[in-house]
């Protein structure tokens, strides 16, 4: 198997950055430094291509080892011939393996191995072949024996008539055959099994779609149903079809004794060996397509939600909101350290609005705080009422945000938040987090684990196993691509940049209380267990403002500092001058690049990448991304009439739409029909987590909690 070929084919790329791609991934380097640091010989492949790589390559080694040891299997059995070896080794999917091992499988006890046993071997093949001359029951008689446990022609014939069903089954092409029809003129059903009082899958008490068809998001709705013993799935297929395919296949003669007797085999083996098997196989086919698109999703939407710009300089009150044991309070400064925590009962049952108030009102004047931080779980639309009217009735000029606190309770109960805040209860540990996620929401939202971060779909009902590494991919993509500061970052942002392990983070942390701030990124080769090969893949993400060498507090990766200085010299620059805004625009002269490239015995792409680095060092590629919107005021549902037009932000989008945050709580939701007035196959393809976007009111369901929204307006 040309594993690059097919990789190559699949993704559009050529075979020599394949080849490169695969190369660089055997020797130990990570996705983000490949991308970013080896682009030059990969042919500038991003992240997005390097993983879907890497997972093709995964996928097409496993089934190549498989291959191996199906070939293996059946040799050992004397069974193997060339054609089934060719067939074996051209097939493309771990089905079409498995289904030409199926014949030579080791199987539990089946009815067709009873009658091999019986010796009904022999009767099964003349009617199999079709070659019989008489009544079946008469050629059966000579199959009768008492010591074998044949009793009569009737058992002699129904142990044939499983052998042969079993044949039937374990073919290759049939199956093949059969699964490919399933899908193509295969429905998929649901009926009601046990109503429930919410009605939440009501809409699939009577369902019905063709399999081909079926989206993503209705397929993990009819799981989640059928799980919770709400729904009666199946799939069904065309059966008259499927049944006259194999009576064509089986049947080749015209011999009255055979006939009947295979069709009701065909029958038997399609009803009993085959519906079953590919029904599940089909349902799992599904489930993983749509486990595949919801995963991609999940992990556009926490990119998106990861790459918020932070707002930097402002002094912030997390308030985490709640009734009964009172809202939390956390005061952090400009650097996200705790300033003060508290606990105020402005909610119900307690209602002590006025001794919140006071309290609020103290520890804006003791600590000059510029935002208002609240978490959008229980109580924050009553929290909100009391933050509104405390904002104007307040001499500094303050502002609140809602965030999204999906996760914070994880985090508070987590080891790292009792470790990171010792002394400071689970409330207030929460409240510190909801504060720190406008500061910088990703420093903050990479201590939790990205699927309890809620920005997806049926991410619950998933394989859990392979989300986490997808989202793990994510996060990691994430945050090499803004660099993490050396001296301040936490173990848990450190983790996630390109070559550290959990073990290196705790040591790079523990390095850095014992000696003091890193000055060089040549320090790192000091930390123990971060040898040469961690200390490559890390070094050009870890950034050091104020250090020796002004590079380091850009994304120059120290292998290119000696480029670098000649580079600058060329220029007749400094290396001081590093630190500054550059003007590099002879550069834009045709031929320049390459030859400057050429000179310094560097890529062009590389040269580039360095160029642009000079030119805004330490840029925060999250600048580009739009800052969330500071309220003052509030509205009701109440106050939604049809027609308005609203500003809002994206909390999530999903296969169907966008859920759109307008200030009342409640998210609106925009259908795919209403993001555009052109066609688009999925609402990512315009929109993102953190969009601010113009909605208008189409409906207000005040009962149901139910917004919907137009974007078109």
């Amino acid at each position: 198997m040309d594993i690059c070929r097919i990789i190559s084919e699949e993704l559009g790329i050529s075979n020599k950055s394949t080849e490169t791609a695969v190369k660089l991934i055997d020797e130990g380097n990570t996705i983000p430094f490949i991308a970013r640091y080896r682009k030059d010989v990969t042919g500038n492949l991003n992240d997005e291509i390097l993983r879907k790589l890497f997972e093709r390559l995964k996928y097409l080694r496993n089934l190549s080892e498989r291959q191996e040891q199906v070939i293996e299997s059946i040799e050992s059995q004397g069974k193997l011939t060339e054609e089934l070896k060719k067939q074996i080794l051209e097939a493309t999917t771990m089905v079409a393996v498995e289904d030409l091992y199926r014949p030579y499988k080791q199987k539990r006890k089946t009815r067709a191995m009873i009658a091999r046993e019986k010796g009904l071997e022999g009767l099964a093949g003349i009617i199999a072949s079709e070659s019989a001359t008489a009544p079946l029951e008469e050629i059966a008689a000579a199959y009768i024996s008492e010591e074998k446990g044949v009793e009569d022609a009737a058992a002699a014939l129904a142990g044939a008539s499983d052998i042969i069903a079993e044949d039937i089954s374990d073919n290759a092409d049939f199956r093949t055959y059969i699964r490919n029809s399933t899908v193509r003129e295969g429905k998929i059903t649901s009926s009601c099994k046990n109503p429930t009082e919410d009605g939440v899958f009501e809409m699939y008490y009577e369902f019905e779609e063709p399999v081909k068809r079926i989206a993503g998001h209705r397929v993990l709705a009819l799981n989640r149903g059928e799980d919770k013993d709400v729904l009666n799935v199946k799939v069904v297929p065309d059966e008259e079809k499927i049944l006259g395919f194999l009576y064509k296949k089986t049947i080749v003669k015209d011999n009255s004794f055979t006939t009947d007797f295979l069709k009701n085999a065909c029958d038997d083996a399609y009803s009993r060996l085959i519906a079953p098997a590919i029904e599940r196989e089909v349902r799992n086919m599904l489930t993983e397509t749509a486990e595949d698109g919801a995963i991609s999703v999940f992990g556009k939407n926490l990119g998106q939600l990861l790459m918020q710009p932070p707002i930097k300089g402002k002094r912030v009150l997390g308030w985490d909101p709640a009734f009964r044991t009172g809202c939390k309070i956390a005061v952090v400064d400009e650097n996200g350290k705790v300033l003060a925590t508290t606990v105020i009962y402005p909610t119900a049952p307690q209602c002590r609005i006025d001794d919140a108030v006071k309290t609020l009102n103290a520890l804006v004047r003791q600590y000059k705080i510029d935002l208002i931080s609240v978490g959008n779980g229980t109580a924050s639309r009553e929290s909100e009422k009391v933050i509104v009217d405390f904002i104007k009735n307040n001499e500094r000029k303050l502002h609140y945000v809602i965030v999204n606190e999906a996760g914070a309770s994880v985090y508070s109960a987590s080891e790292l938040a009792t470790k990171e805040f010792p002394d400071l209860s689970e409330g207030a540990r929460s409240a510190v987090s909801i504060a720190r996620r406008l500061q910088d929401p990703l420093a903050e939202l990479v201590k939790i684990t990205p699927e309890s971060i809620g920005v997806g779909q049926y991410q619950h009902d998933m394989n859990q196993k392979r989300l986490s590494e997808a989202l793990q991919g994510v996060v990691e993509d994430c945050v090499n691509k803004v660099g993490v500061d050396l001296n301040t970052a936490s173990p848990s942002l450190l983790s996630y940049v390109s070559g550290i392990t959990k073990t290196i983070a705790d040591n790079i942390v523990a390095y850095r209380e014992a000696n003091g701030s890193f000055t060089d990124r040549k320090q790192l080769l000091k930390v123990p267990k971060l040898g040469p090969k961690a200390y490559e893949q890390c070094a050009g993400f870890l950034r050091i403002t104020g250090g020796k060498n002004p590079l380091d507090a850009t994304g120059v990766h120290p292998e290119s500092y000696d480029a670098v200085a000649r580079l600058l010299d060329m220029m007749g620059l400094s290396p001081a001058d590093a630190v500054k805004p550059l003007n590099f625009k002879d550069m834009a002269k045709p031929g320049a690049i390459t030859k400057t490239a050429n000179a310094l015995g560097i890529g062009e792409i590389t040269l580039a990448d360095i160029l642009a680095e000079l030119e805004k060092p330490g840029r925060d590629p999250r600048e580009d991304m739009p800052l969330p919107i500071l309220k003052s005021d509030v509205l009701e549902m109440e106050d939604l009439q049809p027609g308005m037009v609203l500003k809002g932000t994206v909390r999530n989008v999903i296969d169907f739409g966008a859920f759109v945050d307008i200030g009342v709580h409640q998210d609106g939701l925009v259908h795919i029909s209403k993001i555009t007035d052109k066609y688009i196959k999925h609402p990512l393809e315009v929109l993102n987590v953190g969009d601010i976007v113009d909605v208008k009111i189409l409906d207000v369901d005040i009962k149901r909690k139910r917004i919907s929204l137009s974007m078109i307006l």
